[in-house]
């Protein structure tokens, strides 16, 4: 007889700009289908970055089973990682979840790592990582958030002071006191060259609050400028109503899949 092997269940990936909610709701989906959470974010591999890039592990571990992530805290600042690396790690993870069976949820931001694992890009030259060019190999279906541009607006404002009263600014200022190059952070961009910045006196605070604020929102406008191309080269998202409760979330994405 001829043994038949079950056909892997589609990858759930779970995109949007940031504060749009993708982590409570990615965590949320997984205790509910027994899932596990590759994180598609290229900031949140490293190790010290906790509040900066808005890792929040505790929604992992609170609230529930636990739920297993991964990609997150792998390297040390400053270490070097690209969209290959992602790729060839991405698809090393699924894998291994699958081989437990349990369900594969992508859950990011970062538009280019999501659109390199979901259309199998190759790159101009082998990796000495990889031997040769990778195919995702998965079938998938992709789920959007996407507030109103207001709505984002004020959640990425609201978001930045809750950061900063939970201890973001010391958190990069022991980065620096723990022989991080400050030249390193300012390269990851965004809140880390703001906030390299004001620790080392270049702005004031309110300088810092104001152009943070922007740049932040700035940035939510570019990742969703990047979905919709994502859209437009054949990949279907399934863009979730943001009016719609958490419950209400997860039964759009359970009546699709």
């Amino acid at each position: 007889l001829e043994l038949i092997v079950p056909k892997p269940r589609p990858i759930i990936v779970v995109l949007g700009p940031t504060a749009s909610g993708k982590t409570e709701l990615a965590v949320a989906l997984a205790r509910l289908i027994q899932g596990e959470i590759i994180s598609a974010d290229s900031r949140q591999i490293y190790r010290g970055l906790t509040i900066g890039t808005g890792k929040d592990l505790d929604v992992y571990q609170n609230g529930g089973a636990p739920v297993k992530h991964h990609l997150i805290d792998i390297l040390d600042v400053g270490e070097h990682y690209s969209v290959a690396h992602f790729q060839f790690d991405a698809i090393n993870a699924i894998e291994k979840i699958e081989a437990i069976r349990k369900q594969v949820i992508v859950c990011g931001g970062t538009g280019l790592y999501l659109d390199a694992l979901l259309q199998d890009y190759e790159f101009s030259r082998v990796t000495d990582f990889s031997k040769e060019s990778l195919k995702l190999n998965r079938d998938f279906i992709v789920f959007g958030l996407n507030p109103m541009a207001e709505i984002r607006r004020m959640r990425c404002a609201n978001r930045l002071m809750d950061r900063l009263n939970n201890g973001l600014i010391e958190e990069v200022a022991q980065l620096i006191s723990d022989g991080v190059d400050p030249n390193v952070l300012i390269r990851l961009g965004l809140e880390y060259k703001w906030l390299v910045n004001l620790v080392q006196g270049e702005i004031n605070r309110a300088e810092f609050e104001q152009g943070l604020t922007i740049a932040i929102q700035q940035f939510s406008k570019r990742q969703m400028t990047f979905f919709r191309k994502m859209e437009r080269s054949g990949i279907p998202i399934h863009w979730i109503p943001d009016e719609l409760s958490l419950e209400s979330k997860l039964a759009f994405i359970q009546s699709r899949i």
